[in-house]
């Protein structure tokens, strides 16, 4: 905030209004927490009290703060002040708290890693950060599942859940961010012998429950409300489960998924319809395509799905007014087009084509896009057109970690470098 030096107040009255409009101000400017992957609700959302600018200048958001970071894609966390990082340095898997208004280091804690890729990638974690409840759950590329306490970076409980459960690395190692419901952990881990999904206890780190003999995914889980009771939406390799999180009960399940060199890695939507039942979508790529479906508590019935329209490989669509905005295609493929889909009928609505790959946020009714190439735009989309609102590259390179929005900041990061962007009115 910029303050007017130099001015006068001269009755008791106006300092009681300065007061006033001061406070309402400072409760403006306040914006919400990021403290998960896809933010508060896994969505891509960010808190309805962010406020961006409506236009970016030529040079792009003005830069708060930039400092190096190690390997991995694991996207930032930001809450009450800090923001948490997870990367690699040498043979350290690495979570550091940070002053968000800063960059400088709170506290850091670390534990060993001899992790490789089987295919191509990089070496360090995938899995951002999960906050809640003042602690911080991470889960490394080799299984090490840990909470932390948010405040000082004490390890509360660690798992080594690859050994304890019997699951293999993957391709590229554990990729799915872990879900907090309550005082409960939900993992993807992949086990073998009944522990696909695990469930932890918060406070304890004791395995409450195993289900289902599904091999792990990339998907972060999400939550949906059903009955006045959140449950788990987990995308397994091949299948979509609802997961009750206190017990691991499955309600329905239905297939997602090829096998073969396949991914599933983009979050699992789930909303509320215009006709009051529960609507799901997922998608992925490499001839999988997605799957739009109405649910409840116990029964799933897909209600489109197919190729035609969207087949993402692992960006989360942004749904607004009964709309799907995302990028359709691949990150090693042709040029991603930025996509429209009426979510009803899966109809496309209109296309961009070549317009990059990468992920979607959405704040104050304007999406970001952040390329895998570096760029980033500001967006207005609505069902009749996209409109670029502003471009800038803050980073070279490639960026393929889930990117954050809070308190009216941008936090971006590639191979060697983590920057806070002010993005905000």
């Amino acid at each position: 905030m910029h303050f007017i030096r130099n001015t006068i107040f001269s009755t008791p009255t106006t300092l009681q209004a300065t007061a006033v409009i001061l406070c309402f101000f400072l409760q403006a400017a306040e914006a919400g927490d990021w403290p998960q992957i896809l933010g508060p609700h896994r969505t891509g959302i960010a808190d309805p009290d962010e406020r961006l600018v409506s236009r970016w200048p030529a040079t792009g958001p003005q830069e708060v703060w930039r400092r190096p970071v190690g390997s991995g894609y694991a996207g930032i966390s930001v809450v009450d002040g800090k923001a948490f990082l997870f990367h690699r340095i040498d043979n350290q898997e690495i979570t550091e708290a940070l002053d968000a208004a800063t960059g400088e280091v709170i506290w850091k804690a670390n534990h060993p890693t001899r992790f490789r890729p089987q295919v191509g990638g990089g070496d360090g974690p995938l899995c951002t950060p999960t906050v809640s409840n003042n602690r911080v759950i991470t889960f490394g590329t080799q299984g090490m599942l840990t909470c932390l306490n948010a405040q000082t970076g004490e390890v509360m409980w660690q798992n080594r859940t690859h050994e304890e459960l019997d699951a293999g690395e993957g391709y590229f190692g554990s990729g799915s961010s872990p879900l907090v419901i309550d005082n409960y952990v939900v993992v993807n881990i992949g086990g073998r012998k009944g522990a696909g999904v695990v469930g932890f206890e918060l406070t304890t780190g004791n395995v409450v429950w195993e289900t289902t003999d599904e091999p792990a995914s990339y998907a972060a889980p999400s939550s949906v409300v059903l009955n006045k009771k959140q449950h788990a939406v987990v995308v397994t390799r091949y299948q979509c489960l609802l997961i009750d999180p206190t017990s691991g009960t499955i309600g329905w399940s239905f297939p997602f998924g090829m096998r073969g060199p396949t991914v599933n890695a983009a979050t699992p939507l789930t909303w509320k319809a215009p006709d009051g039942g529960y609507r799901l979508f997922v998608t992925a790529s490499y001839g999988i395509g997605s799957v739009c479906a109405a649910f409840t508590k116990t029964e799933v019935t897909p209600q489109w799905s197919g190729t035609d329209s969207l087949a993402s490989q692992y960006c989360t669509p942004i749904l607004r007014e009964n709309h799907l905005y995302c990028i359709d295609g691949r990150d090693d493929g042709p040029p991603g087009a930025m996509t429209c889909i009426d979510s009803l009928t899966g109809k496309t609505v209109w296309r961009e084509e070549n317009f990059g790959y990468g992920n979607l946020l959405a704040a104050d009714n304007k999406v970001l896009a952040v390329k895998t190439n570096g760029d980033v735009a500001l967006l207005d989309v609505s069902p009749q057109a996209m409109t670029v609102l502003g471009q800038s590259q803050p980073l070279p390179g490639t960026i393929r970690a889930l990117p954050a929005i809070a308190q009216g900041h941008l936090f971006l990061r590639n191979e060697d470098t983590l920057v806070c962007l002010d993005i905000s009115r």
